[in-house]
């Protein structure tokens, strides 16, 4: 190796956007879709943990509800 050569290592890469926001009700990232003990997790898991982790993941996204209207539509939710 000389001194041009950049090391790089074999890991699924996160899937981290840095959009760091917690769903209120799913506990899910809204960024990564990822929950918060995968996110904790991610440095220690292995490679199998990972790749499953990041297939499950676009099965998340509609899994999370667009909050929209702040109050007033909680508000208007909830009475329904």
């Amino acid at each position: 190796m000389n001194d041009n050569t950049v090391w790089t290592r074999n890991e699924i890469e996160s899937p981290c956007v840095r959009i760091c926001v917690v769903h209120p009700e799913a506990r899910i990232c809204t960024g990564c879709y990822r929950s918060m003990d995968e996110i904790a997790r991610w440095s220690k898991m292995s490679h199998e943990e990972r790749r499953e982790v990041m297939t499950a993941l676009p099965d998340r996204a509609p899994m999370l509800a667009k909050r929209r209207g702040g109050r007033a539509a909680r508000l208007a939710r909830d009475s329904e």
